[in-house]
């Protein structure tokens, strides 16, 4: 977690400052620790718990054990992408080695495929497409060397940045995917994964039917959890991709279900 008092003087944080505070971590790193952040704002842990039940009912976090993550809530693809860049960075470097030079993928909206696609590399003798849902990652995609863009239309969801419906889902399962790149709003070991509105989960839902392999790509601030709809099972899933180490305990409850990486 990102230093606190860094942003502010620990011993005379007031309450309105001190929450402000915490969710700029959890926007910015995906999670915020009580023990941690009581430290660094010179206050007890049970202040802490308060200031996140305060924030929980604000709908600004969510609380988990030991802490909280961000809110399960349709965010935009800006907020995203500002939130734990290094935890998506890690994510992309992984799954880059995945990613054929040719034939098509898919990606979804997600702000974790986004920083997938800028990653890339790519033979401009060779072709590859790369279909999207997403206006902003449909632009990384054009950028990427060797490789032609496809904008999966339909209806625009404001809130998350995406294309969505019955004509975006038709366009979706129009192409054969080698690998198709999807993150979640969270990923549970019981139910697969989960998304915060169903015209998300539908598309997704689409895009893997069409595809080879498809490959989760999640950071571990979001596995535990359930959103609103339900989306894919772990049987859809060939692979899961984190910033942790494949070795990582955090992660045991996960594999009898799905690879590891």
């Amino acid at each position: 977690m990102a230093n606190i008092g860094d942003m502010a003087t620990t011993s005379t944080v007031d309450g309105e400052r001190r929450r402000e505070l915490l969710v700029e971590i959890v926007n910015r790193d995906g999670r915020v620790l009580i023990d941690e952040a009581a430290s660094e704002l010179g206050v007890s842990a049970m202040t802490v718990r308060r200031d996140l039940a305060d924030l929980e009912s604000g709908g600004l976090v969510r609380r988990v054990r030991g802490g909280a993550v961000a809110s399960l809530r349709p965010r935009s693809f800006e907020e995203r992408m500002a939130s734990d860049a290094q935890a998506k960075a890690t994510i992309a470097a992984k799954a880059s080695r995945l990613v054929p030079v040719g034939g098509a993928i898919a990606v979804d909206a997600s702000s974790t495929s986004g920083v997938l696609l800028s990653q890339l590399d790519g033979d401009p003798a060779t072709e590859r497409i790369i279909a999207t849902n997403s206006h902003e990652n449909f632009q990384f995609a054009r950028r990427t060397p060797g490789s032609r863009a496809v904008l999966i239309g339909g209806e625009a969801e404001e809130r998350t940045d995406s294309f969505v419906g019955l004509l975006a889902c038709r366009a979706a399962a129009s192409l054969h995917y080698s690998h198709y790149f999807t993150s979640a709003a969270a990923a549970d070991a019981s139910s697969g994964t989960s998304e915060v509105t169903l015209a998300e989960a539908q598309v997704k839902l689409a895009f893997a039917d069409a595809a080879d392999a498809t490959v989760l790509l999640v950071d571990s601030s979001k596995l535990g959890q359930r959103a609103l709809v339900s989306a894919l099972d772990w049987d859809r899933l060939a692979l899961m991709v984190t910033e942790l180490d494949p070795r990582d305990s955090t992660l045991d409850p996960y594999r009898a279900f799905v690879d590891l990486l």
